[in-house]
Protein backbone atom coordinates (compact mmCIF):
# COMPACT_ATOMS: atom_id res chain seq x y z
CA UNK A 1 0.00 0.00 0.00
CA UNK A 2 1.35 3.77 -0.84
CA UNK A 3 2.08 5.92 1.89
CA UNK A 4 -0.92 8.25 0.64
CA UNK A 5 -3.42 5.84 1.09
CA UNK A 6 -2.68 5.11 4.64
CA UNK A 7 -4.73 7.96 6.14
CA UNK A 8 -7.89 7.28 3.83
CA UNK A 9 -7.69 4.01 5.65
CA UNK A 10 -7.16 4.31 9.09
CA UNK A 11 -10.29 7.31 8.78
CA UNK A 12 -12.24 4.41 7.30
CA UNK A 13 -11.63 1.97 10.00
CA UNK A 14 -11.61 4.61 13.08
CA UNK A 15 -15.30 5.78 11.43
CA UNK A 16 -16.09 1.78 11.29
CA UNK A 17 -15.32 1.83 14.76
CA UNK A 18 -16.90 4.30 15.86
CA UNK A 19 -20.02 3.78 14.69
CA UNK A 20 -20.27 0.10 15.33
CA UNK A 21 -19.00 0.70 19.04
CA UNK A 22 -21.50 3.46 19.93
CA UNK A 23 -24.17 1.85 18.01
CA UNK A 24 -23.40 -1.08 20.48
CA UNK A 25 -23.62 1.57 23.37
CA UNK A 26 -26.80 2.29 21.88
CA UNK A 27 -28.43 -1.26 22.73
CA UNK A 28 -28.24 -0.89 26.18
CA UNK A 29 -31.64 1.12 25.60
CA UNK A 30 -33.22 -0.76 22.97
CA UNK A 31 -35.47 -3.35 24.69
CA UNK A 32 -38.68 -3.09 22.85
CA UNK A 33 -40.45 -2.83 19.78
CA UNK A 34 -41.05 0.87 20.34
CA UNK A 35 -37.71 1.34 21.20
CA UNK A 36 -36.77 -0.11 17.41
CA UNK A 37 -39.05 1.87 15.78
CA UNK A 38 -39.42 4.84 16.87
CA UNK A 39 -36.94 4.79 19.88
CA UNK A 40 -40.52 4.56 22.61
CA UNK A 41 -40.59 8.90 21.26
CA UNK A 42 -38.61 9.93 24.18
CA UNK A 43 -35.94 11.58 21.99
CA UNK A 44 -35.45 15.25 22.91
CA UNK A 45 -35.14 18.10 20.41
CA UNK A 46 -31.25 18.84 20.56
CA UNK A 47 -30.62 15.06 19.90
CA UNK A 48 -33.03 14.75 17.61
CA UNK A 49 -32.32 17.67 15.25
CA UNK A 50 -28.28 16.68 15.39
CA UNK A 51 -29.49 12.85 14.46
CA UNK A 52 -31.54 14.23 11.62
CA UNK A 53 -28.72 16.54 10.09
CA UNK A 54 -26.46 13.68 10.32
CA UNK A 55 -28.67 11.65 8.50
CA UNK A 56 -29.61 14.32 6.13
CA UNK A 57 -26.50 15.38 5.01
CA UNK A 58 -25.62 12.87 2.61
CA UNK A 59 -22.70 12.19 -0.13
CA UNK A 60 -24.72 14.48 -2.10
CA UNK A 61 -24.34 17.56 1.10
CA UNK A 62 -20.59 16.32 1.52
CA UNK A 63 -18.90 15.80 -2.14
CA UNK A 64 -21.89 16.69 -4.57
CA UNK A 65 -22.59 20.10 -4.01
CA UNK A 66 -18.76 20.95 -4.01
CA UNK A 67 -18.65 19.41 -7.19
CA UNK A 68 -21.36 20.84 -8.61
CA UNK A 69 -20.39 24.48 -7.60
CA UNK A 70 -17.02 23.48 -9.31
CA UNK A 71 -18.84 22.42 -12.84
CA UNK A 72 -21.96 24.92 -12.60
CA UNK A 73 -21.59 27.88 -10.80
CA UNK A 74 -24.08 29.69 -8.85
CA UNK A 75 -26.47 28.21 -10.25
CA UNK A 76 -25.80 24.85 -7.87
CA UNK A 77 -26.14 27.26 -5.01
CA UNK A 78 -30.02 26.06 -4.77
CA UNK A 79 -28.86 22.50 -3.92
CA UNK A 80 -28.18 23.97 -0.17
CA UNK A 81 -30.30 26.62 -0.15
CA UNK A 82 -33.48 24.23 -1.35
CA UNK A 83 -32.19 21.65 1.31
CA UNK A 84 -32.08 23.91 3.72
CA UNK A 85 -34.95 26.13 3.10
CA UNK A 86 -37.35 22.61 2.78
CA UNK A 87 -37.28 22.27 6.47
CA UNK A 88 -38.70 25.98 7.01
CA UNK A 89 -41.58 24.33 5.23
CA UNK A 90 -41.82 21.18 7.40
CA UNK A 91 -42.04 23.68 10.24
CA UNK A 92 -44.53 25.29 8.92
CA UNK A 93 -46.82 23.09 7.76
CA UNK A 94 -46.31 20.00 8.86
CA UNK A 95 -43.87 18.76 11.85
CA UNK A 96 -46.25 19.72 14.94
CA UNK A 97 -49.15 17.81 13.36
CA UNK A 98 -47.43 15.13 11.88
CA UNK A 99 -46.40 13.71 15.70
CA UNK A 100 -49.90 14.49 16.66
CA UNK A 101 -51.31 11.94 14.40
CA UNK A 102 -49.90 9.06 16.34
CA UNK A 103 -48.45 7.16 13.95
CA UNK A 104 -44.83 5.22 13.16
CA UNK A 105 -44.56 5.74 9.41
CA UNK A 106 -46.63 7.85 6.66
CA UNK A 107 -48.33 5.14 5.34
CA UNK A 108 -49.43 4.70 8.62
CA UNK A 109 -50.48 8.57 8.69
CA UNK A 110 -52.46 7.58 5.45
CA UNK A 111 -54.43 5.18 6.49
CA UNK A 112 -55.10 6.64 9.83
CA UNK A 113 -56.24 9.59 8.05
CA UNK A 114 -58.24 8.29 4.78
CA UNK A 115 -59.46 5.00 6.43
CA UNK A 116 -58.21 3.05 3.54
CA UNK A 117 -55.63 -0.57 3.32
CA UNK A 118 -55.48 0.51 -0.73
CA UNK A 119 -53.88 3.84 0.48
CA UNK A 120 -51.59 2.33 2.61
CA UNK A 121 -50.28 0.29 0.54
CA UNK A 122 -49.48 3.03 -2.44
CA UNK A 123 -47.57 4.63 0.20
CA UNK A 124 -45.90 1.66 1.24
CA UNK A 125 -44.60 1.16 -2.22
CA UNK A 126 -43.65 5.27 -2.36
CA UNK A 127 -41.70 4.56 0.86
CA UNK A 128 -39.65 1.91 -0.55
CA UNK A 129 -39.16 3.29 -3.85
CA UNK A 130 -37.62 6.60 -2.78
CA UNK A 131 -36.07 4.92 0.14
CA UNK A 132 -33.89 2.86 -2.28
CA UNK A 133 -33.64 5.74 -4.71
CA UNK A 134 -32.12 7.83 -2.16
CA UNK A 135 -29.55 4.74 -0.77
CA UNK A 136 -28.17 4.64 -4.49
CA UNK A 137 -26.21 7.74 -4.62
CA UNK A 138 -24.78 7.02 -0.77
CA UNK A 139 -23.52 3.67 -1.95
CA UNK A 140 -22.05 5.00 -5.29
CA UNK A 141 -20.61 7.75 -3.36
CA UNK A 142 -18.97 4.84 -0.79
CA UNK A 143 -17.48 3.37 -3.68
CA UNK A 144 -16.06 6.70 -5.00
CA UNK A 145 -14.51 7.66 -1.84
CA UNK A 146 -12.78 4.20 -1.04
CA UNK A 147 -11.59 4.35 -5.26
CA UNK A 148 -10.26 8.12 -4.38
CA UNK A 149 -8.86 7.86 -0.65
CA UNK A 150 -6.97 4.12 -0.74
CA UNK A 151 -7.46 2.67 -4.37
CA UNK A 152 -9.85 -0.05 -3.96
CA UNK A 153 -12.64 -0.80 -6.07
CA UNK A 154 -16.06 0.60 -6.46
CA UNK A 155 -17.54 -1.93 -5.48
CA UNK A 156 -15.76 -2.38 -1.89
CA UNK A 157 -17.00 0.83 -0.52
CA UNK A 158 -20.62 0.07 -1.10
CA UNK A 159 -19.88 -3.32 0.53
CA UNK A 160 -18.36 -1.97 3.45
CA UNK A 161 -21.19 0.39 4.15
CA UNK A 162 -24.09 -1.69 3.55
CA UNK A 163 -22.26 -4.19 5.93
CA UNK A 164 -21.85 -1.69 8.76
CA UNK A 165 -25.76 -0.45 8.45
CA UNK A 166 -27.19 -3.87 8.35
CA UNK A 167 -25.07 -4.21 11.83
CA UNK A 168 -26.21 -1.25 13.46
CA UNK A 169 -29.53 -1.26 12.30
CA UNK A 170 -30.53 -4.31 12.94
CA UNK A 171 -28.87 -4.62 16.29
CA UNK A 172 -30.36 -1.74 17.85
CA UNK A 173 -33.02 0.02 15.42
CA UNK A 174 -33.99 4.19 16.25
CA UNK A 175 -32.94 4.29 19.09
CA UNK A 176 -29.25 2.97 18.62
CA UNK A 177 -29.24 5.03 15.25
CA UNK A 178 -29.88 7.99 16.66
CA UNK A 179 -26.92 8.28 18.72
CA UNK A 180 -24.68 7.00 16.13
CA UNK A 181 -26.18 10.20 13.50
CA UNK A 182 -25.99 12.32 16.28
CA UNK A 183 -22.47 11.29 16.55
CA UNK A 184 -21.40 11.52 12.72
CA UNK A 185 -23.35 15.47 12.32
CA UNK A 186 -20.97 16.38 14.01
CA UNK A 187 -17.97 14.71 12.40
CA UNK A 188 -19.10 15.51 8.95
CA UNK A 189 -18.63 19.29 10.37
CA UNK A 190 -15.80 18.94 11.80
CA UNK A 191 -14.27 17.28 9.07
CA UNK A 192 -14.90 19.28 6.77
CA UNK A 193 -14.71 23.28 8.68
CA UNK A 194 -11.64 22.03 9.84
CA UNK A 195 -9.72 21.22 6.54
CA UNK A 196 -11.77 24.60 4.83
CA UNK A 197 -10.08 26.72 7.54
CA UNK A 198 -6.55 25.28 6.70
CA UNK A 199 -6.59 25.72 3.22
CA UNK A 200 -8.08 29.08 3.07
CA UNK A 201 -5.04 29.94 4.85
CA UNK A 202 -3.34 28.24 2.56
CA UNK A 203 -4.61 30.10 -0.42
CA UNK A 204 -4.24 33.50 1.10
CA UNK A 205 -0.25 32.28 1.96
CA UNK A 206 -0.11 31.83 -1.62
CA UNK A 207 -1.26 35.30 -2.38
CA UNK A 208 -4.87 34.73 -2.71
CA UNK A 209 -4.71 33.58 -6.92
CA UNK A 210 -7.91 33.95 -8.73
CA UNK A 211 -9.41 31.02 -10.71
CA UNK A 212 -10.03 30.96 -14.27
CA UNK A 213 -13.09 32.30 -15.93
CA UNK A 214 -16.38 30.09 -15.63
CA UNK A 215 -17.47 30.82 -18.85
CA UNK A 216 -20.86 32.51 -19.91
CA UNK A 217 -23.35 32.31 -17.23
CA UNK A 218 -21.00 30.72 -14.42
CA UNK A 219 -22.87 33.50 -12.00
CA UNK A 220 -26.15 33.36 -13.40
CA UNK A 221 -28.75 31.58 -11.36
CA UNK A 222 -31.17 31.73 -14.44
CA UNK A 223 -28.66 30.83 -17.37
CA UNK A 224 -29.95 28.78 -20.27
CA UNK A 225 -31.39 29.57 -23.76
CA UNK A 226 -35.25 29.71 -24.56
CA UNK A 227 -35.69 29.69 -21.00
CA UNK A 228 -35.38 26.28 -20.33
CA UNK A 229 -32.35 27.60 -17.47
CA UNK A 230 -34.79 29.70 -16.01
CA UNK A 231 -37.46 26.70 -15.55
CA UNK A 232 -34.46 24.07 -14.78
CA UNK A 233 -33.74 26.46 -11.61
CA UNK A 234 -37.37 27.19 -10.44
CA UNK A 235 -38.40 23.19 -10.42
CA UNK A 236 -35.19 22.60 -8.58
CA UNK A 237 -36.14 24.36 -6.52
CA UNK A 238 -39.67 23.23 -5.99
CA UNK A 239 -38.41 20.04 -5.77
CA UNK A 240 -36.21 20.56 -3.14
CA UNK A 241 -38.59 22.93 -1.25
CA UNK A 242 -41.07 20.70 -1.05
CA UNK A 243 -39.42 17.49 -1.54
CA UNK A 244 -38.39 17.35 2.07
CA UNK A 245 -41.23 16.78 3.80
CA UNK A 246 -41.91 13.70 1.86
CA UNK A 247 -38.48 12.15 2.51
CA UNK A 248 -39.46 8.80 4.40
CA UNK A 249 -36.38 9.16 6.38
CA UNK A 250 -36.95 12.18 7.44
CA UNK A 251 -40.58 12.39 8.32
CA UNK A 252 -39.91 9.10 10.61
CA UNK A 253 -37.69 11.16 13.08
CA UNK A 254 -40.35 13.50 13.48
CA UNK A 255 -42.54 10.50 15.44
CA UNK A 256 -39.70 10.11 17.64
CA UNK A 257 -40.30 13.60 19.77
CA UNK A 258 -42.33 13.34 22.38
CA UNK A 259 -45.18 15.91 21.35
CA UNK A 260 -45.85 18.60 18.45
CA UNK A 261 -43.93 20.96 20.18
CA UNK A 262 -40.77 19.44 20.56
CA UNK A 263 -41.12 18.33 16.86
CA UNK A 264 -41.13 22.51 16.36
CA UNK A 265 -38.42 22.77 18.47
CA UNK A 266 -36.42 20.05 16.44
CA UNK A 267 -37.15 21.34 13.21
CA UNK A 268 -36.13 25.10 14.36
CA UNK A 269 -32.68 23.70 15.61
CA UNK A 270 -32.26 21.56 12.07
CA UNK A 271 -32.64 24.72 10.47
CA UNK A 272 -29.53 26.57 11.92
CA UNK A 273 -27.24 23.14 11.91
CA UNK A 274 -27.84 23.13 8.48
CA UNK A 275 -27.64 26.66 7.64
CA UNK A 276 -23.95 25.92 9.52
CA UNK A 277 -22.54 23.21 7.68
CA UNK A 278 -23.59 24.36 4.29
CA UNK A 279 -21.16 27.43 4.70
CA UNK A 280 -18.72 24.84 4.00
CA UNK A 281 -19.01 23.24 0.49
CA UNK A 282 -18.75 27.16 -1.71
CA UNK A 283 -15.47 27.43 0.33
CA UNK A 284 -14.29 23.82 -1.42
CA UNK A 285 -15.78 24.98 -4.88
CA UNK A 286 -14.01 28.23 -4.89
CA UNK A 287 -10.19 26.60 -4.05
CA UNK A 288 -11.47 24.08 -6.43
CA UNK A 289 -11.07 26.75 -9.28
CA UNK A 290 -8.02 28.16 -8.42
CA UNK A 291 -6.22 24.16 -7.48
CA UNK A 292 -8.36 21.73 -8.65
CA UNK A 293 -9.65 22.73 -12.04
CA UNK A 294 -8.35 19.30 -13.76
CA UNK A 295 -10.75 17.37 -12.28
CA UNK A 296 -13.58 19.07 -14.22
CA UNK A 297 -11.55 18.36 -17.53
CA UNK A 298 -11.33 14.46 -16.20
CA UNK A 299 -14.81 14.45 -15.31
CA UNK A 300 -14.00 14.05 -11.22
CA UNK A 301 -15.62 16.85 -9.96
CA UNK A 302 -17.43 14.31 -7.46
CA UNK A 303 -13.98 13.71 -5.64
CA UNK A 304 -12.95 17.44 -5.34
CA UNK A 305 -13.68 17.19 -1.31
CA UNK A 306 -11.61 14.62 -0.92
CA UNK A 307 -8.70 15.46 -3.45
CA UNK A 308 -8.27 19.30 -2.88
CA UNK A 309 -6.13 18.87 0.20
CA UNK A 310 -3.64 16.98 -1.34
CA UNK A 311 -3.71 19.40 -4.36
CA UNK A 312 -2.97 22.47 -2.13
CA UNK A 313 -1.13 21.16 1.09
CA UNK A 314 2.13 18.51 0.03
CA UNK A 315 3.40 16.09 3.31
CA UNK A 316 1.62 15.17 6.22
CA UNK A 317 -0.32 18.41 6.54
CA UNK A 318 -2.43 16.83 3.15
CA UNK A 319 -1.77 13.41 4.48
CA UNK A 320 -3.48 14.48 8.01
CA UNK A 321 -6.99 17.05 5.93
CA UNK A 322 -7.21 14.18 3.18
CA UNK A 323 -8.02 11.67 6.17
CA UNK A 324 -10.07 13.81 8.00
CA UNK A 325 -12.41 14.50 4.83
CA UNK A 326 -12.71 10.94 4.10
CA UNK A 327 -13.56 10.34 7.59
CA UNK A 328 -16.43 13.13 7.40
CA UNK A 329 -17.39 11.76 3.59
CA UNK A 330 -17.63 7.95 4.68
CA UNK A 331 -19.86 9.12 7.81
CA UNK A 332 -22.09 11.24 5.44
CA UNK A 333 -23.05 7.58 3.77
CA UNK A 334 -23.37 6.04 7.06
CA UNK A 335 -25.93 8.08 8.53
CA UNK A 336 -28.28 8.77 5.41
CA UNK A 337 -27.51 4.99 4.52
CA UNK A 338 -29.08 4.06 7.99
CA UNK A 339 -31.59 6.52 8.16
CA UNK A 340 -32.75 5.17 4.87
CA UNK A 341 -33.13 1.74 6.20
CA UNK A 342 -34.61 2.24 9.01
CA UNK A 343 -37.72 4.12 7.22
CA UNK A 344 -37.96 1.59 4.59
CA UNK A 345 -37.52 -1.66 7.43
CA UNK A 346 -40.43 0.15 9.57
CA UNK A 347 -42.55 -0.08 6.59
CA UNK A 348 -41.42 -3.51 5.12
CA UNK A 349 -41.97 -5.04 8.54
CA UNK A 350 -45.50 -3.48 9.16
CA UNK A 351 -46.86 -4.80 5.55
CA UNK A 352 -44.31 -7.63 4.13
CA UNK A 353 -42.03 -9.11 6.83
CA UNK A 354 -43.99 -9.53 9.74
CA UNK A 355 -46.28 -11.71 7.64
CA UNK A 356 -43.45 -13.82 6.46
CA UNK A 357 -42.34 -14.66 10.35
CA UNK A 358 -45.83 -14.49 11.65
CA UNK A 359 -44.95 -11.48 13.91
CA UNK A 360 -46.77 -8.26 14.03
CA UNK A 361 -44.43 -5.24 13.74
CA UNK A 362 -41.27 -7.60 16.22
CA UNK A 363 -37.83 -7.56 15.85
CA UNK A 364 -37.43 -10.76 13.92
CA UNK A 365 -39.72 -8.90 11.39
CA UNK A 366 -37.75 -6.07 11.43
CA UNK A 367 -34.18 -7.78 11.09
CA UNK A 368 -35.68 -9.52 8.33
CA UNK A 369 -37.13 -6.03 6.41
CA UNK A 370 -33.73 -4.39 6.98
CA UNK A 371 -31.85 -6.99 5.16
CA UNK A 372 -34.12 -6.59 2.19
CA UNK A 373 -34.14 -3.08 2.41
CA UNK A 374 -30.22 -2.49 2.49
CA UNK A 375 -29.39 -5.50 -0.11
CA UNK A 376 -31.45 -4.41 -2.96
CA UNK A 377 -30.18 -0.76 -3.10
CA UNK A 378 -26.96 -2.26 -2.79
CA UNK A 379 -27.61 -4.40 -5.74
CA UNK A 380 -29.08 -1.51 -7.87
CA UNK A 381 -25.44 0.51 -7.14
CA UNK A 382 -23.07 -1.82 -8.50
CA UNK A 383 -25.32 -2.21 -11.50
CA UNK A 384 -25.74 1.82 -12.28
CA UNK A 385 -22.79 3.49 -12.78
CA UNK A 386 -21.88 7.31 -13.43
CA UNK A 387 -24.59 8.94 -12.42
CA UNK A 388 -24.15 11.76 -9.91
CA UNK A 389 -24.58 11.92 -6.56
CA UNK A 390 -26.37 15.36 -5.93
CA UNK A 391 -28.42 14.63 -9.07
CA UNK A 392 -29.44 11.10 -7.86
CA UNK A 393 -30.27 12.35 -4.22
CA UNK A 394 -32.24 15.78 -6.35
CA UNK A 395 -34.25 12.98 -8.15
CA UNK A 396 -35.76 11.52 -4.82
CA UNK A 397 -36.92 14.81 -3.46
CA UNK A 398 -38.69 15.33 -6.75
CA UNK A 399 -40.70 11.94 -6.34
CA UNK A 400 -41.25 12.54 -2.85
CA UNK A 401 -42.21 16.31 -3.45
CA UNK A 402 -44.62 14.87 -6.25
CA UNK A 403 -46.60 12.46 -4.22
CA UNK A 404 -45.86 13.04 -0.19
CA UNK A 405 -46.07 16.81 -0.34
CA UNK A 406 -49.44 16.88 -1.65
CA UNK A 407 -50.93 14.26 0.64
CA UNK A 408 -49.90 15.40 3.59
CA UNK A 409 -50.12 18.94 3.24
CA UNK A 410 -53.91 17.97 1.97
CA UNK A 411 -54.75 15.57 4.69
CA UNK A 412 -53.20 17.58 7.61
CA UNK A 413 -55.37 21.17 6.09
CA UNK A 414 -58.12 20.20 4.27
CA UNK A 415 -60.94 17.83 5.02
CA UNK A 416 -62.71 17.27 1.76
CA UNK A 417 -59.43 15.23 1.00
CA UNK A 418 -60.63 11.47 -0.25
CA UNK A 419 -59.43 8.00 -0.32
CA UNK A 420 -59.88 7.65 -4.17
CA UNK A 421 -58.70 11.46 -4.78
CA UNK A 422 -55.09 10.88 -2.35
CA UNK A 423 -54.60 7.22 -4.35
CA UNK A 424 -55.40 9.33 -8.17
CA UNK A 425 -52.85 12.09 -7.24
CA UNK A 426 -50.14 9.69 -5.75
CA UNK A 427 -50.61 7.98 -8.94
CA UNK A 428 -50.25 11.15 -11.13
CA UNK A 429 -47.09 12.66 -9.16
CA UNK A 430 -45.58 8.73 -8.92
CA UNK A 431 -46.04 8.22 -12.39
CA UNK A 432 -44.79 11.67 -13.66
CA UNK A 433 -41.62 12.07 -11.30
CA UNK A 434 -41.06 8.32 -11.04
CA UNK A 435 -41.05 7.90 -14.86
CA UNK A 436 -39.14 10.99 -15.09
CA UNK A 437 -36.22 9.79 -12.51
CA UNK A 438 -36.15 6.22 -14.02
CA UNK A 439 -35.42 7.73 -17.51
CA UNK A 440 -32.63 9.77 -16.18
CA UNK A 441 -31.01 7.01 -14.27
CA UNK A 442 -31.30 4.95 -17.26
CA UNK A 443 -29.18 7.36 -19.31
CA UNK A 444 -32.10 9.20 -21.28
CA UNK A 445 -30.76 12.51 -21.62
CA UNK A 446 -32.84 14.13 -25.10
CA UNK A 447 -31.73 17.72 -26.09
CA UNK A 448 -33.82 20.67 -25.26
CA UNK A 449 -36.94 21.00 -23.08
CA UNK A 450 -37.90 17.49 -23.07
CA UNK A 451 -34.03 16.82 -20.88
CA UNK A 452 -34.80 19.70 -18.77
CA UNK A 453 -38.57 18.03 -18.02
CA UNK A 454 -36.79 14.87 -17.45
CA UNK A 455 -34.38 15.61 -15.42
CA UNK A 456 -36.37 18.44 -13.05
CA UNK A 457 -39.60 17.38 -13.32
CA UNK A 458 -41.03 18.70 -10.07
CA UNK A 459 -42.65 22.02 -11.98
CA UNK A 460 -44.52 20.03 -13.32
CA UNK A 461 -45.40 16.79 -11.55
CA UNK A 462 -45.82 18.68 -8.58
CA UNK A 463 -49.07 20.71 -9.92
CA UNK A 464 -50.17 17.69 -11.64
CA UNK A 465 -50.47 15.73 -8.29
CA UNK A 466 -52.21 18.40 -6.39
CA UNK A 467 -54.77 19.11 -9.42
CA UNK A 468 -55.97 15.61 -9.59
CA UNK A 469 -55.67 14.96 -5.83
CA UNK A 470 -57.81 17.91 -5.27
CA UNK A 471 -60.28 17.77 -8.45
CA UNK A 472 -61.16 13.96 -7.59
CA UNK A 473 -61.38 14.04 -4.11
CA UNK A 474 -64.43 16.83 -4.87
CA UNK A 475 -65.87 14.59 -7.29
CA UNK A 476 -65.51 11.86 -4.73
CA UNK A 477 -66.78 13.60 -2.18
CA UNK A 478 -69.71 10.92 -1.00
CA UNK A 479 -65.89 9.04 0.34
CA UNK A 480 -64.74 11.46 2.73
CA UNK A 481 -64.38 10.08 6.01
CA UNK A 482 -66.23 10.37 8.79
CA UNK A 483 -63.60 11.22 11.25
CA UNK A 484 -61.86 13.60 8.92
CA UNK A 485 -63.10 16.53 11.14
CA UNK A 486 -61.92 15.12 14.56
CA UNK A 487 -58.76 13.41 12.95
CA UNK A 488 -58.06 17.39 12.11
CA UNK A 489 -58.68 18.54 15.89
CA UNK A 490 -56.38 16.16 16.84
CA UNK A 491 -53.92 17.29 14.80
CA UNK A 492 -53.97 21.05 15.49
CA UNK A 493 -54.67 21.00 18.79
CA UNK A 494 -51.19 21.69 21.20
CA UNK A 495 -50.69 18.45 23.50
CA UNK A 496 -50.91 21.46 26.40
CA UNK A 497 -55.04 21.87 25.76
CA UNK A 498 -55.40 18.29 25.13
CA UNK A 499 -54.39 17.64 28.28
Amino acid sequence: MERADVPGLVAVVLVTLATLAIGTWGLRFSRTTSDFFVASRTVRPGLNASAIGGEYLSAASFLGIAGLLLVGGADMLWYPVGWTAGYLVLLVLVAAPLRRSGAYTLPDFAEARLGSGTVRAACSLLVVGIGWLYMIPQFEGAGITLRSAIGAPEWAGSLVVAGVVLANVTSGGMRSVTFVQAFQYWLKLTALLVPAAVLVAVWWGDGRPGGPGGGDGWSNPVAGDGGIGLYTTYSLIAGLFLGTMGLPHVVVRFYTNPDGHAARRTTFVVLALLGLFYLWPPVYAALGRVYGDRLVTEGRSDVLVLELPRAMLDGVGGDVLTGLVTAGAFAAFLSTSSGLAIAVSGVLTQDVTSRLVNEQRGVPAFRLAAMVAVVVPVVAALLVRNVGVAQSVGLAFAVAASTFCPLLVLGIWWRRLTDVGALAGLAAGGIGAGGAAIATLAGYAPGGWAGALLAQPAAWSVPVAVLVMATVSLATADREPPHARRFLVRLHTPESLGR
